[in-house]
């Protein structure tokens, strides 16, 4: 027996010098999120810092956190930004990627 996977939309959301990164399982009322913050400039390149990840309990185990680190690299490869991983969380992902290592600051 195989569990599915939920579906699931990730949205990002741009304000002031920073943004959100929300993630909305299918069925669920909770929402996880990414925050990140500007971090200034790096070799030409913006630098966002990834600050928190948070996925409540209620769609917890999901890859949802994940999903959403996966997201932010995506776009740094498409928007040629930098990552800052100051969340543990995404910091953790980073090890376990190295072929993210460019996309790192």
């Amino acid at each position: 027996m195989s569990e599915q996977t939920p579906k699931l939309t990730i949205t990002h959301h741009v304000a002031g010098q920073g943004g959100r990164y929300v993630a909305v399982v299918e069925g669920a009322s909770e929402e996880g999120y990414l925050e990140w913050e500007a971090g200034g400039m790096r070799d030409g390149k913006e630098v966002w810092v990834a600050a928190h990840t948070i996925v409540p309990r209620a769609i917890g185990g999901r890859g949802v956190a994940a999903a959403l680190v996966a997201r932010l690299v995506a776009d740094a490869e498409r928007q040629d930004f930098l990552i800052r991983p100051d969340c543990s969380y995404v910091a953790k992902r980073f090890a376990e990627n190295p072929d993210w290592a460019r996309f790192r600051v």
